[in-house]
């Protein structure tokens, strides 16, 4: 997969691309980047909002003269480098779990959503030419294994009048850990007790069948070049590959395509959850409302409360600032929604809770 690159003054720098935990050798790259002069801040994560991040911190250096250097390492490698301080801000498709935000030396740390994005399904079956019709037991039973066929009479059903080919599918996964996965397995263990008893959700889970393929680069590459294959993707990469997208049931019982109305419309079904007093680590997968898509979810940036360093901690909030306001207009080019127009005035307020050039 490749992206537009960037300005010469915006660096980002791709380690291990869709990984899960930081490699060793990612540390070294962070800490060596941050004693460079020619960088001001350094952030690692989610794979996710890549090609919307990758713009972000290129608009952002070529306006202000303020460097970012990303690493999209994948979530996990995100949470483990903001929690170990290799970098000054982390990002992640998934939020943190308890256990992980009590290991972070550097204190508090908040979730800032950032945009709105979806995983969509998505397959290589050259005999059907409109959108499959999948519910999310369905597509718990193909992950499952226990549908194999792509004429089984359960997919039928879905889709009258399609016909469906005797063929065995063939299930694509990530291999590595990834935000991606988080948001695809939350779903599975929200409309599935079957999933939710046996793989659960997670960054990384025990696949019970299927091939692996490292990144969301990876999974779009192994669909686009196998027929017969179905997998999950973040909805930009579906749309960069050409890749078709299933059409998911949601808890409304509409037949939903992703999209940004669609993927906001999951966010305004769940913005009761979002007051001013949350925490942000809120899922939104099978949310209700009409016409909100299923399998839709927030990627979030993950900083300390207390910055040390006043002056990187000033550069972050700015940042985060702008990101909230002309950044959002960004989004929906790149197959991203933007965030309600509420919920990031709500959010753009609370970088006051931000305590910059405090001692952890």
């Amino acid at each position: 997969m490749r992206f537009r690159a960037l300005s010469a003054l915006a660096i980002v720098t791709i380690a291990a691309c869709g990984g899960g935990d930081a490699k060793s050798g990612d540390s070294t790259v962070a800490s060596s980047a941050t004693s460079s002069s020619s960088v001001d801040l350094n952030g690692a994560g989610a794979t996710f909002p890549y090609p919307l991040y990758s713009k972000w911190f290129s608009d952002y250096a070529t306006n202000l003269s303020i460097k970012i250097n990303y690493q999209s390492i994948g979530s996990g490698g995100g949470i483990k480098q903001l929690s170990e301080q290799t970098v000054d801000f982390g990002a992640s498709d998934g939020p943190m779990t308890d256990e992980e935000l009590s290991g972070a030396k550097g204190g508090t740390v908040l979730h800032f959503p950032t945009v709105l994005g979806a995983d969509v399904v998505t397959y290589n079956l050259p005999e059907v030419t409109v959108p499959l019709r999948l519910t999310g037991a369905v597509v718990a039973e193909i992950f499952l294994g226990k549908i194999t066929k792509w004429n089984d009479p359960r997919l039928a059903a879905e889709n009258p009048g399609v016909a469906l080919p005797e063929k065995d599918i063939l299930v694509v996964h990530r291999s590595d850990g990834s935000g991606t996965t988080y948001i695809f397995t939350d779903y599975l263990s929200a409309v599935s007790p079957a999933w939710a008893a046996g793989p659960g959700k997670g960054k990384s889970v025990q696949w019970p069948v299927g091939l692996g393929g490292k990144g969301n680069e990876g999974v779009a590459g192994t669909v686009k070049q196998t027929p017969g294959t179905i997998g999950y993707v973040e909805l930009a990469y579906a749309n960069q590959n050409k890749l078709p997208a299933a059409h998911i049931k949601n808890a409304s019982g509409a037949y939903i395509a992703p999209t940004i109305e669609t993927i906001t419309a999951a966010a305004d079904g769940s913005a009761a959850q979002m007051g001013p007093e949350s925490d942000y680590r809120v899922s939104i997968v099978n949310a209700p409302g009409a016409n909100a898509y299923p399998i839709s979810s927030f990627t979030w940036l993950l900083v300390y409360q207390r910055q040390g360093d006043a002056v990187k901690g000033q550069k972050l909030v700015d940042f985060m600032r702008w990101m909230y306001g002309d950044g959002q207009s960004s989004a929906s080019a790149l197959a991203y929604a933007p965030l309600p127009a509420a919920l990031a005035t709500q959010l753009t307020a609370r970088l006051a809770t931000i305590q910059v050039g405090a001692t952890p």
